[in-house]
């Protein structure tokens, strides 16, 4: 007869420690790994099943501890770590290399032309509207309103930056022109993501202490979560936005190229995936996704609330979103 498994297993927490950036990695090749997105509802639903029945006290006799962490895994890869809602399929981080070697592939296949851009820029911009939303950061409302100000302020900075930057580069080697798409992504990044968070902002993100119990909402926190957030994704984009360039211009002086020049978007896409494979997971595993923050560097407000829970408390602790 199996032993039953024990409850002291700790799957609030990722598998791996947190605390080293190869633990973090490691976390993220599960979470970003694209065949999740292939999973049934059904096996959602199990795998739901399974991590609150064991959160809760209840194991099933033939649980192993490799099928609970699988179970963990799935979790959280369609469930919102603060909210528990099941989240929407392309926001989801699995869906980020599949969704992201296609457009940044054609971003950057497709940058010649305004209309081209103007397309492009907006559907990636749309496409970021969506993660943004999707991985929030804690359990507050988001409105249609702020929603439209953040999607439509990101879609123009992002169009306004291709599109001056490409009249500014006409007359420069072709190269410089490739890494446009590239100036575009960054700048929309750093104005979309606050403002698709400004609510995080504006009232701040929930705080807890290390075993997760809740101490009060941090403005502070949050702008270091949104922080961390863009500085993550610009880096996220910068080996697909970098490299295939390099290698697509040097193909391009070659014959094949130009006896096949419709093999050029499918080799920009395939480069893109290459690079996003280990970009993403290793990206997102830059900072802690349980980041913390010295209880000395909040608001004076929350400090006092905190101090009344625990007077001995140093470090407080927050979900930095994705």
């Amino acid at each position: 007869m199996s032993e039953e498994l024990p409850l002291h297993i700790n799957i609030r927490e990722p598998r791996w420690d947190q605390g080293t950036f190869q633990g973090r990695a490691k976390h993220f090749f599960m979470v970003t790994d694209p065949r999740n997105l292939l999973l049934s509802a059904a096996t959602l639903e199990d795998a739901r099943r399974v991590v609150e029945n064991y959160r809760s006290g209840t194991v099933s006799p033939d649980l192993t501890e490799d099928q609970l962490w699988r179970a963990k895994y799935i979790y959280d890869s369609a469930f919102h770590p603060d909210t528990g809602e099941k989240m929407i399929l392309i926001g989801r981080m699995s869906a980020q290399v599949p969704m992201n070697m296609t457009i940044t592939g054609c971003m950057l296949t497709f940058y010649r032309t305004t209309p081209a851009v103007l397309f492009w820029q907006w559907v990636n911009q749309s496409f970021n509207a969506i993660v943004n939303y999707t991985n929030r950061s804690g359990d507050a409302p988001i409105t249609v309103g702020q929603l439209g100000t953040a999607y439509i302020s990101a879609t123009t900075g992002a169009v306004v930056t291709a599109l001056g930057l490409k009249s500014l580069t006409k007359h420069l080697p072709s190269i410089i022109g490739r890494y446009v798409p590239f100036a575009a992504v960054a700048a929309a990044n750093c104005i979309n993501i606050p403002l698709m968070r400004q609510r995080e902002l504006k009232f701040g993100i929930p705080v807890t202490d290390e075993d997760g119990n809740r101490l009060g909402e941090s403005k502070a926190a949050a702008q270091q979560a949104i922080a961390q957030v863009v500085v993550s994704r610009i880096g996220m984009a910068a080996p697909a936005m970098a490299i295939p360039p390099v290698i697509m211009n040097a193909l391009e002086k070659r014959a094949f190229l130009k006896r096949y020049p419709w093999l050029n978007a499918p080799l920009q896409v395939g480069l893109v995936g290459f690079c996003l494979v280990f970009a993403t997971p290793l990206c997102c595993a830059l900072f802690p996704q349980k980041s913390s923050m010295r209880v000395s560097r909040l608001e004076p407000e929350v400090q006092a609330l905190v101090r009344e829970k625990n007077p001995h408390m140093e470090i407080v602790y927050f979900n930095k979103g994705l």
